[in-house]
């Protein structure tokens, strides 16, 4: 799995982490049971902090994508349906697109709730 980030885009290095392993999972290069690189090694590798990385890896867990066992790294969660991880991207690009053209958070879940009826 190929993790990349861009220190002169606007997202924070954590987010492009995150959104990295987020496509692997969606696009099927990760499967479940598949371990992420080791927080130290990706961090050295990218030229990050670790706790970049690890902030990064926090967000993948608290959406339900990783699990995170302290001496055993991070693998991809089984059960994690590889749809899900394409819908919060997809949310994540959503909120960026809306945040640059200046709509709030209630103008967007407003135009959200129109397209799902």
């Amino acid at each position: 799995m190929l993790i990349r980030v861009d220190p002169a885009r606007p997202e924070p290095l954590a987010d492009q982490i995150a959104a990295c392993v987020r496509r692997a999972i969606a696009d099927g290069g990760a499967p479940a049971g598949t371990r992420l690189p080791g927080a130290r090694e990706l961090a050295a590798s990218l030229e990050v902090s670790i706790h970049t990385v690890l902030a990064g890896y926090q967000r993948l867990r608290d959406e339900g994508l990783i699990e995170l066992r302290r001496g055993r790294g991070a693998t991809v969660r089984a059960g994690a349906p590889d749809g899900r991880a394409a819908v919060i991207e997809l949310a994540r690009q959503l909120v960026d697109a809306a945040r640059r053209i200046d709509l709030d958070e209630t103008e967007l879940l407003e135009l959200v709730r129109a397209a799902a009826r």
